[in-house]
């Protein structure tokens, strides 16, 4: 088990950032691993696949380097460096670039397990493993940004919303798998077994992702969690059957507070077409209601809980 010594004033100091190199190694991840998470992400892959697969076919060094630095538990660091708030695609990815070849070496054996390929025993992997991530960012990501963005600000909405009313183990607590708090000041992060690290006076960033995917990141200042944002939480196919696919979606959705503006963005779905979902439902007693300032949000009821873990958990 691995857990984070995280004190009050770090926690406090703590929040949520958009990263467009996240979401870019994100899909990179989705990407290697082929592997998708529900049929949106499959759809995506179906249209992206091929042509990733046809660039590393023509470079079987940076395919070498990928496999290495995506490992079955860990992902070389310099690979996935601790999102800085605010900063551009192209900034984050200065910071990969830039890294000494040495380092770039070095990092790759927590993530390969065993010792580096002779094949990878050169300097100009950063400038590869950065020239492949402008690749998928200009093919995969950037075109699709703004409604991704759109996804990771209401999840950030939701997520803030959340911690006001149950503070931060309520707001952490199901953002990756084996994540919780486990008293005190220890939070654990992991469920493999990792050295404690101990954060005081660390900044502390929390990452959503629109791709089902999760890691952990750090540098000498700054620790990060990448999580997968809500809009990409799967309804289990029976629920769907019973409800109707986008009423089903609408309910796993709101297994945290969200206002109807968040499930318009999170959905696709026009404000018409959610505010007749939510009647529904409430209608059902499944999901119920209450105002935040100026907003209204809405969340599922025991009963609606009770609907979705029975169908995910069958």
């Amino acid at each position: 088990m691995g857990w984070w010594q995280v004190n009050a004033d770090t926690l406090a100091r703590g929040h949520f950032v958009i990263s467009p190199l996240a979401e870019t190694t994100a899909a990179l991840k989705t990407l290697h691993h082929a592997t998708p998470a529900h049929p949106r992400e499959r759809a995506w892959l179906d249209t992206h696949l091929p042509a990733y697969r046809r660039r590393l076919a023509a470079d079987p060094v940076t395919a070498l380097l990928v496999h290495a630095a995506l490992g079955p538990t860990w992902n070389a660091t310099f690979l996935t460096p601790a999102p800085v708030p605010g900063a551009t695609f192209d900034q984050e990815l200065t910071r990969v670039r830039a890294t000494p070849p040495g380092t770039a070496r070095t990092d790759l054996g927590p993530s390969l397990r065993g010792p580096l390929p002779t094949a990878l025993d050169r300097d100009d992997l950063p400038e590869r493993a950065a020239d492949l991530l402008t690749w998928i960012w200009t093919r995969t990501v950037h075109p699709t940004w703004p409604h991704r963005r759109r996804a990771l600000e209401a999840d950030i909405i939701a997520r803030t919303t959340h911690l006001g009313h149950g503070g931060w183990a309520a707001a952490l607590g199901d953002l990756r798998p084996g994540m919780r708090w486990l008293g005190g000041d220890r939070l654990q992060i992991t469920t493999h077994d990792h050295p404690p690290r101990h954060l005081t006076g660390d900044q502390l960033v929390f990452v959503p992702v629109t791709p089902h995917r999760t890691w952990l990141a750090w540098d000498d200042h700054r620790s990060a969690v990448v999580y997968p944002c809500s809009a990409t939480r799967r309804t289990p196919a029976a629920l769907a059957a019973l409800l109707g696919p986008r009423r089903a979606a609408v309910l796993t959705l709101l297994d945290t507070p969200k206002s109807t503006t968040q499930l318009t963005t999170l959905t696709g779905h026009g404000l018409g077409t959610i505010g007749r979902h939510l009647k529904i439902l409430l209608d059902a007693h499944l999901i119920q209601r209450r105002r935040a300032g100026h907003s209204v949000l809405y969340h599922r009821t025991a009963t609606g809980d009770a609907l979705v873990q029975a169908q995910e958990n069958p």
